[in-house]
């Protein structure tokens, strides 16, 4: 089925005003395919990148659905559940259902963590049409016996290899068997790696496949280039390029929360404003930050790959690669911050000689060689070293403490005067 616009759907008149007033006019191929089978009552298994519209596919079905029910959510229940991986990405999905819904009588709740509890409590206990959750606070509310689950009959699942990625498969297990046996349910994945499929299998009942894009597929309209550099030089390479003309705003992303913070402050004393988010801040400081850099007040966001996904921010004219990442799937969501909804875009990538190997992966992946091959080049990526656990030699027996000869006098121990215990904090 195809249609020109949303009313060529059969979507309530309340839903269609709301489209309207916020301009949304023609559907997304994505749109296109699974909104249809969703107002039919099908389940859905798309496989589609960040940018394609993916929450309006799921978002305007559960919402008509619910606009035909009568009377109101039981109290601790919700009618609707919709799952994602990151903070970031479920605030989002909850502003986009509020502007699916505008004057509409849809009540939504939105659980995470990293935020206060007693309003996300009272939200629940009232019952609420849709609940849009990150799986660990959800999961605590369950065993708190807040939130029940047996009455939901829609569920989608947003960002599923993320979500695994992020070692929620276990949580994801638990929510899915507490739903209503007859329920609708919809799973969105930007790749469908042998885990994903599983979860599907067991969570979809004779699904309709939407693949909207190839898995992995750069958006054409972004120009991609990298350039080689030693480490230590990629600091004032940076600074030279959030300077240039052109940037306006620019995500840089770093591997590591140390690195971000590192970084953000690196950037701060070159003089360039820099907002920092990683999984490490507590949710309030991740939405300031985030909303500094959606309004303009600051143009440098440094992120790790928390933002990769499902971060909308229009206007990004940059994303720039100061570490290569270790999944080299993640380059593809990374980039895919720019160069949205038709607009042109840049990703720069800094290359230390060491990341080459990191750097061909990515390569593998789109398709494209950034930097031609250099001598001496290394076949493959050093492994990373677990904190705080030293390296084994190679020599049977090395690194083991020896053992006290018979005869020699004990080790001296080095002890500490142990501090007095800090009172509690009730008794504080």
């Amino acid at each position: 089925m195809t249609t020109e616009d949303f009313s060529g759907f059969g979507l309530a008149e309340p839903l269609i005003s709301a489209l309207q007033k916020a301009k949304f006019t023609e559907p997304t191929p994505i749109q296109q395919q699974a909104i249809p089978a969703q107002l039919e009552g099908r389940d859905i298994l798309g496989v589609a990148q960040t940018g394609t519209g993916k929450t309006a596919a799921f978002g305007l079905p559960i919402l008509h659905h619910i606009l035909g029910m009568q009377g109101r959510a039981t109290p601790g229940c919700c009618r609707a559940l919709v799952l994602a991986p990151t903070r970031e990405l479920a605030v989002q999905i909850k502003d986009n259902f509020r502007v699916f819904a505008d004057g509409a009588p849809v009540s939504t709740a939105l659980i995470l963590g990293g935020v206060a509890r007693s309003g996300q409590v009272r939200a629940v206990k009232r019952g609420v049409d849709v609940i849009i959750a990150t799986p660990g606070r959800l999961i605590d509310l369950m065993d708190d016996g807040v939130v029940h689950l047996d009455e939901t009959r829609f569920v989608v699942l947003d960002e599923a290899d993320r979500m695994l990625d992020m070692g929620f498969v276990q949580p994801v297990r638990k929510i899915v068997a507490a739903l209503h046996p007859k329920r609708q349910s919809a799973l969105f994945s930007a790749t469908m790696p042998p885990e994903v499929r599983s979860l599907a299998e067991s969570f979809l009942k004779d699904p309709l496949r939407v693949e909207v894009a190839p898995q992995a597929t750069v958006i054409p309209k972004i120009e991609q280039r990298a350039e080689l550099l030693d480490g230590p030089a990629k600091r004032g390479r940076l600074r030279d390029i959030l300077n240039g003309e052109g940037v306006e705003r620019t995500i840089v992303f770093a591997r590591t929360k140390r690195g971000a913070d590192r970084l953000g402050q690196n950037l701060v004393r070159d003089g360039i404003p820099a907002e920092v988010i990683h999984g490490n801040k507590m949710q309030n400081a991740r939405q300031k930050a985030l909303g500094k850099f959606r309004q303009g007040i600051v143009k440098t966001l440094v992120a790790t790959d928390i933002v990769a996904r499902g971060i909308d921010v229009p206007g990004i004219t940059h994303v720039i690669n100061y570490d290569l990442p270790d999944e080299a799937e993640n380059y593809v969501h990374r980039i895919g911050r720019t160069g949205r909804n038709g607009a042109e875009g840049v990703a720069i990538t800094l290359c230390a000689k060491d990341e080459l190997p990191k750097l061909r992966a990515v390569e593998k992946i789109i398709g494209t060689e950034l930097i031609p091959r250099v001598a001496g080049e290394p076949t493959k990526a050093k492994p990373r070293k677990r904190p705080g656990r030293p390296q084994r030699s190679a020599q049977p027996g090395a690194g083991r403490k020896p053992k006290q000869a018979a005869g020699d006098a004990p080790p001296k121990r080095n002890r500490r005067r142990r501090k007095p215990a800090r009172p509690s904090a009730q008794a504080r």
